[in-house]
């Protein structure tokens, strides 16, 4: 049966301890530091609480036993590895915004703390994923005076695929200043460099240059492909002329398939700019792309096959309405729909409907298995994919019918809360004004809370669905409560020691106003960014303090999730002290306080 996996977001990370980057001081330097900051001249400036630990008066953690967070066991050969590097290195290894230090430790599956006063890159992890990072780290550096070369050693750990491109499509596949590779990184979680291979340089008389893909198999099979796809279309017939029909890899599970379509099927199965072949991709769970004009299916037997059948699915419906037997299947759910909706919930040329899909990577259509309208004035949708993101995509049409059918799947219903392990929903019932509130512009607030959350949130007329893991869905309903609290007035989260997705931070008294900016303005932006839910609320003592919610710790690295956000607010913290300093005042920060007050 399908089994898929969890959805990969940016937020599912371990909540690993983090620690704000500083380009001028090393990890460990910082933390010996005391936890009151000052700023050269007494002024004291944001303080970090990490609420992780059990506070001092023994309160016992939020989440039952059950529900703490599983502690990630180091291997065995864990360790920590130390490489000396020079100053132009350094500069190489840690890349714009530190870009390129996070994504080898991504690949690598290390963690990586560049010292730059000492020019010391220090790597933790398993003895492979230090040997990986360190080879990672070595090869980008070689770029800055030639060409990157290969040992055979260095193709011991099969972590690397090797791909010959043709010379005049090098330019091609490189992109604008590397742009085109560097986002076949990012997409596939790989690192890519031409290579000499034993010493050998480029050669421009050569037919094709090297290509080397470091990463997991997955990941260089995906890149591959799209490397392949990029390559043809500058020199049509380099690889599909040497095309076998099927090829194992690894394994005999493990497999890629092809199949020839024309022309005229293949722009159909690309889409426009890609998004069907995108949506067939996610809602499969099998790697799809388009070599000329074959089509590579590669994966698991059982991924495959729900590729090609969804692909037979989607050329059936050229014909007219499809026929698909629903029984016995784990990746489909399936929905009523009126009948004077399904207009609306397919769109104009279908752009609703394609909408949802790529929101929630799934395969959405309506099917009639009796050939014949239902007794009830219904039609059945049906949805393919994973489990999550089929039940975020049903959350989504049920919401579109209740505002054009209201009662429709909301009538009759009693508040509920799942109490079995692994997926489920809750659900609860708001009054209207906690319902505008809730949503805010655009869906803003809703998109907010379900980010930090972890958790799937979709309101049905005046309903809110939440649906996910138990922690999940407790975090999403504890985050709607304090959420509501501020329309009401002052918050008061008492304690929040024994959680770990909060980061307390005390903002000084002078500087409270200019961090929230006009109406949270400022705390709104820091939000997006980072896919955190901020606020001010007060302790048990009635001391106010900026509360950071949210799954994602941000790791080490502090480019994502709480890491990030605070040290956001950090730099909000810093920007007003020196407006002070410079001598601002007089209504200075007027536009961010609002009233136009704020002044000295």
């Amino acid at each position: 049966g399908f089994k898929p996996g969890p959805v990969l977001h940016p937020f599912q990370r371990a909540a690993t301890e983090h620690i704000m980057p500083s380009r001028s001081r090393s990890r460990d330097s910082r933390r010996s530091r005391s936890p009151s900051k000052k700023d050269g001249k007494g002024t004291e400036l944001a303080i970090r609480k990490d609420s992780r630990k059990r506070s001092a008066s023994g309160s016992p953690a939020k989440y039952s036993e059950s529900d703490a967070p599983e502690k990630v066991k180091k291997p065995e050969d864990y360790g920590v590895d130390s490489m000396k590097i020079t100053d132009d290195d350094a500069a190489f290894i840690l890349g714009k915004g530190g870009k390129t230090k996070s994504k080898i430790s991504r690949v690598a599956g290390a963690e990586m703390e560049l010292h730059e006063r000492d020019l010391v890159l220090e790597i933790r992890g398993s003895a492979r994923q230090r040997r990986l990072a360190t080879k990672y780290a070595k090869c980008v550096m070689a770029q800055r005076v030639g060409p990157v070369h290969l040992k055979d050693e260095d193709k011991s750990d099969k972590d690397c695929t090797l791909l010959d491109i043709p010379q005049e499509a090098v330019g091609f596949v490189t992109g604008r200043m590397g742009n085109f590779l560097r986002s076949t990184e990012d997409e596939w979680c790989v690192i890519m460099f031409f290579i000499g291979v034993d010493g050998n340089n480029r050669n421009r008389e050569k037919e094709s240059e090297k290509l080397a893909i470091f990463g997991e198999r997955r990941g260089r099979r995906g890149a591959e492909l799209k490397m392949m796809s990029a390559a043809e279309t500058k020199v049509p017939g380099f690889f599909t002329d040497k095309i076998t029909t099927a090829t194992d890899d690894d394994d005999g599970d493990w497999a890629t398939e092809t199949q020839v379509f024309k022309s005229d099927e293949l722009s159909y199965a690309l889409g426009k700019q890609g998004a069907t072949r995108r949506k067939l991709q996610e809602a499969s769970g099998c790697i799809i792309q388009y070599v000329g004009s074959t089509c590579f299916y590669c994966g698991t037997r059982e991924e495959r096959q729900r590729a090609k059948d969804y692909m037979g699915w989607l050329f059936a419906q050229l014909e007219g309405p499809v026929s698909v037997a629903t029984d016995g299947r784990d990746d489909c759910t399936t929905v009523e729909v009126p009948s004077d909706c399904v207009g609306y919930i397919t769109g104009s040329r279908r752009a609703a409907m394609s909408q949802m899909e790529a929101e929630w990577g799934v395969l959405m259509f309506f099917t009639d298995a009796d050939m014949n309208r239902r007794s009830g004035g219904s039609e059945k949708l049906t949805i393919w994919g994973p489990m999550r993101a089929r039940r975020g995509a049903e959350l989504k049409v049920m919401s579109s019918v209740e505002t054009k059918a209201p009662g429709f799947f909301t009538k009759g219903l009693k508040e509920e809360t799942f109490d079995g392990k692994g997926f489920g929903t809750d659900r609860m019932l708001l009054k209207d004004e906690d319902l505008s509130y809730s949503l805010g512009k655009g869906g803003s607030t809703r998109t907010k809370l379900a980010t930090a959350s972890e958790c799937i949130l979709q309101y049905v007329g005046n309903w809110v669905f939440m649906a996910g893991s138990r922690r999940q869905r407790r975090r999403c309903k504890e985050y709607l409560v304090w959420l509501l609290q501020q329309r009401r007035g002052t918050v008061t989260v008492s304690d929040v020691a024994g959680r770990d997705d909060v980061t307390e931070m005390h903002i000084p008294r002078e500087c409270v106003g200019w961090v929230t900016g006009n109406r949270g303005t400022e705390l709104r932006k820091v939000e997006q960014e980072t896919g955190t839910f901020c606020f001010m609320a007060l302790d048990r003592n009635g001391d106010e303090r900026l509360l950071i919610v949210g799954s994602d710790s941000g790791g080490r690295a502090g480019d994502s999730g709480r890491a990030k956000a605070e040290k956001l607010v950090n730099d909000l913290v810093q920007e007003r002290m020196h407006s002070n300093r410079g001598g601002y005042g007089g209504g200075g920060g007027g536009g961010r306080y609002g009233g136009g007050g704020g002044g000295g």
